[in-house]
């Protein structure tokens, strides 16, 4: 496919320059690298403590991946990066089965060009895998209902069952219910049978749910986890084990999940006008295109409508919103749809150029505020992680100013001349233009707050017998025991993706107190402390003798000797 041959090497290009972001991605590989030396074992574990905040798919593709490749940044970004690329594929294959050749490559090259999904694509997350199985669910059920063959239904709600094991429980009961709805509305919901044929939904449910046992068998208490305290207790605020994450107001997720799909949202949200217009759910042909209007509307208004929200919730409506945003470009009015996307392209151009001019306070926060789940955690705990250099970061914002004012110019043409084609191929080269830029700007954030330098300083200065703690939850510097090769202790760290595993008995031994690590301090041993809080905030205000070895990564290095 043309779509997955031109997302290829903006997907894969330079994974494997920078270091593992931390807070971000650092965790996740590091728990798919304890996973390749346990050779299977559940439960998962990070620094050797139980991990039971996500399933375990991505941590067994990751793992797959190091046994091939070795453990690299780049192999394990290539995990996400094949995952973005299916997702790619099956949003352009069920484009071309929807309308034609033309409207699937669109299609891809759009959800290509989300620059919110574009980013995941390049991290090592579960986000990119969930959005990928997803997508292919929709593909291959859709697909099979059109064609009324029952058995590539089945597949997809087996993918839908998959997606349970990528990320979230959701993803096997969500897609269905969207499917069923746009079903209903038809008056075709009858026969069930017909859309939950009995072998895809049991296959769903062993996939989705059957590991529920064995996880609950390895750790006690896991269901009760992740269905009460990770989903109904989370979105009331009120978790028993809560995590340092900090959510986005309803405007805020808004903005982002909006922007992070620009300019396909305009083009797809006129299509979604017109199919309520015309009261298309009563035609079955429209029976595909009102089930993503449903997903793409249902993910990102209910999702705004919860109380706890992060950046990246709105993510699994991409691949619906570009299907959408390829068939606006089809159907819709050319000279409003260019003249729209140009107004749009214009203003981003003209804010990404006024912030190439200044000195770039106010697009760091901006954006790092709101997108950045770890930034957003930091500056809730009193310590932000430093962002990189304007200097670093500006010729990244020109050339995306560059990018967008040629779009613009590009889609006035358009408008003016009505030339379809023109237009959409104008909105397209545009968004692609930025890829780059927002590639290289996310290896400069990464290697500029890794954990790797001070990590490195251990590994290479500590003794056989020395001691590395890391004050915090161990996730806001997942990759320490990746590069330092030491298992760190944990002090202040029970608040964490770890909170459950830390009441096991077996990670007693692995989270200090305040007062063990002052023992520790004055002991025959030598400590090195690794800390993201300011010096008053920190433990260390309290220890005497300790000396500062280094600084890096918005992080400090303490040693007591």
């Amino acid at each position: 496919m043309l779509a997955v041959v031109a997302a290829a090497p903006l997907l894969f290009g330079g994974l494997g320059v920078s270091a593992f972001d931390d807070p971000g991605e650092g965790m996740h590989a590091e728990i798919a690298r304890e996973l390749l030396i346990a050779r299977g074992a559940l439960p998962l574990t990070l620094s050797g403590v139980a991990y039971i905040d996500k399933p375990p798919l991505l941590y067994a593709l990751l793992a797959s991946a190091y046994s091939i490749a070795g453990p690299s940044e780049g192999a394990a970004r290539a995990v996400s990066a094949t995952a973005a690329l299916l997702a790619v594929a099956a949003t352009a294959w069920l484009g071309a089965r929807l309308g034609d050749a033309r409207l699937g490559f669109v299609a891809g090259l759009a959800l290509l060009g989300s620059i919110g999904f574009f980013a995941y694509g390049r991290y090592v997350r579960p986000d990119a895998l969930f959005v990928a199985l997803l997508t292919l669910g929709f593909a291959l059920a859709l697909s099979g209902l059109l064609d009324e063959r029952p058995w590539r239904v089945g597949a997809g709600l087996a993918v839908f069952g998959l997606s349970a094991l990528a990320k979230d429980p959701l993803g096997l009961l969500a897609p269905p219910l969207a499917i069923g709805l746009a079903l209903a509305l038809a008056g075709r919901a009858r026969p069930l049978a017909r859309w939950l044929p009995w072998p895809g939904v049991a296959l769903a449910l062993v996939l989705g749910v059957g590991w529920w046992a064995l996880a609950e068998a390895a750790t006690p208490g896991f269901a009760w986890y992740t269905v009460v305290d990770n989903h109904v207790l989370n979105v009331a605020r009120a978790r028993y084990f809560p995590d340092e994450d900090v959510p986005l107001s309803a405007l805020e997720f808004l903005v982002v999940a909006l922007l992070g799909a620009a300019p396909w949202v305009v083009p797809a949200g006129g299509v979604v006008v017109d199919l309520v217009r015309r009261r298309a759910w009563r035609d079955p042909g429209e029976m595909p295109w009102i089930t993503l209007a449903l997903w793409a509307t249902g993910v990102v208004g209910l999702t705004a409508l919860v109380p706890f929200r992060l950046p990246h919730y709105g993510l699994p409506a991409y691949p619906a919103i570009a299907l959408l945003a390829a068939r606006g470009w089809r159907d819709l009015g050319v000279r409003w749809l260019a003249g729209v996307h140009a107004v749009l392209l214009g203003g981003l151009a003209i804010g990404c150029t006024l912030a190439w001019a200044s000195d770039g306070a106010a697009f760091l926060s901006g954006v790092f505020d709101a997108t950045d789940v770890a930034t957003r955690k930091s500056v809730a705990g009193g310590a932000p992680l430093p962002a990189p250099p304007w200097e670093m970061l500006q010729p990244f914002v020109g050339a995306a100013a560059l990018a967008l004012a040629a779009g613009a110019l590009a889609l006035v043409i358009a408008a003016v001349g009505r030339h379809r084609v023109l237009g959409v191929y104008a909105a397209v080269v545009a968004v692609a233009l930025l890829l780059p830029s927002a590639a290289g700007a996310l290896g400069v954030v990464s290697a500029h707050r890794a954990v790797k330098g001070l990590a490195e300083e251990i590994r290479e200065r500590a003794g056989a017998d020395d001691v590395v703690v890391h004050e915090g939850p161990i996730e806001n510097a997942g990759a320490l025991e990746w590069y330092a090769g030491r298992r760190p202790m944990i002090v202040a760290g029970r608040r964490s993706v770890l909170g459950f595993g830390a009441t096991r008995p077996e990670a007693a031994a692995r989270f200090w107190d305040e007062a063990e690590l002052g023992r520790q301090w004055v002991g025959p041993r030598r400590v090195w402390l690794v800390t993201a809080r300011a010096p008053s905030h920190s433990v260390i205000a309290r220890l005497t003798g300790g000396r500062l070895v280094a600084v890096g990564g918005g992080r400090r290095l303490y040693a007591n000797r």
